[in-house]
């Protein structure tokens, strides 16, 4: 007996029925790499094999696209209980391909990196996917929710994002229109509830307004990551005051996500006190991604050993730097 499928968007008929491991053999998948979702139900890994599917299943399949231990003698902070020294978060999207993404990642130092979830390509299953070439054994995988504009695509998309690769460690991010990619902050705090409510670690993209910030801590997100300008314009810090204020009060980290352009503006995040910067249009679209991969390390590395140090104050007239007894 045929039977038609659905499998991400599209019709296709196969001659007996499958269970969901059957198929994914069938199509050329490894289904340790991917997560299905059954007429919007996840279908858990242990399940595919006796997951028989039906007339008219609608699946949607995913994987991760370019979306260590720790040195105790590093300055280090804690994320959801886990301890990480490397304070550069990259993303991996943009680059030209997966091999340029490796090797800037490895350039950045960074240990967490975010990835966002996509369907798998089902008529071409060859094709490389950025766990072939950014291990998860390796580095931290940090599902986001890019793309998402409702609370409840965010939830679906970090559910399938947590049978896909086992990580409860997420990022939340859900928009509010395709110009600015502000975030949709009513929207925001309905998916953190019902992410933190089901067991989510979730670190969560947002805006510069310090109110907004402690209403997400206070629901348990375990990091706030306001923006520092639009996404991907590279404008740099544009509200230091507010994201100061979001330092001063926080207990759980706060990592400047979105909008560093270059170096400098990755230290200034540091000076203000931040615990991490978060970026990829920066490191991706430079002539050069390899090059600024390292300048980026480095920055955060030298802005955060400013703000340990505590910079002179600012004063309103010269002072001079040698003594003035003795002179002649």
């Amino acid at each position: 007996m045929s039977i038609r499928l659905t499998i991400n968007g599209e019709s296709r008929d196969f001659d007996d029925v499958l269970s969901v491991a059957k198929l994914l053999s069938t199509i050329g998948l490894d289904g340790g790499k991917v997560a299905v979702e059954r007429n919007q139900e996840i279908v858990s890994k242990s399940a595919y094999e006796t997951t028989i599917l039906g007339q008219g299943d609608r699946l949607e399949i995913v994987h991760f696209i370019g979306g260590g231990a720790s040195d105790t003698n590093r300055d280090t902070f804690d994320i959801a209980g886990k301890t990480f020294w490397s304070r550069l978060l990259v993303g991996t999207g943009k680059y030209k391909d997966f091999e340029e993404t490796a090797k800037a990642i490895e350039a950045s130092g960074a240990q967490i990196v975010t990835v966002a979830v996509r369907r798998v390509n089902v008529s071409d299953p060859s094709q490389p996917m950025l766990v072939d070439y950014v291990d998860p054994n390796t580095y931290t995988y940090l599902p986001n929710t890019a793309g998402c504009y409702t609370a409840d695509d965010a939830v679906r998309t970090l559910r399938l994002a947590r049978e896909a690769g086992g990580w409860d460690l997420v990022k939340l991010e859900v928009l509010g229109d395709q110009k600015t990619l502000y975030p949709n902050m009513t929207e925001t705090l309905i998916a953190a509830e019902t992410l933190v409510r089901e067991g989510f670690k979730v670190m969560v993209y947002c805006s510069d307004d310090p109110i907004m910030a402690r209403k997400l801590e206070d629901l348990g997100c375990v990091a706030i990551m306001p923006l520092a300008a639009p996404i991907g314009s590279g404008l740099g810090i544009q509200n230091p005051v507010g994201i100061r204020l979001i330092i001063e009060q926080s207990k759980v980290p706060v990592l400047v996500d979105a909008g560093v352009g270059t170096a400098s503006d990755a230290a200034v995040a540091m000076e203000l006190g931040c615990d991490g910067v978060l970026m990829n249009t920066a490191i991706a679209e430079a002539k050069d991604p390899i090059k600024m991969a390292r300048a980026m390390k480095l920055a955060v590395e030298s802005g955060r050993l400013a703000y340990l140090a505590g910079r002179m104050a600012k004063k309103r007239y010269a002072d001079p730097s040698s003594p003035l007894a003795g002179l002649i």
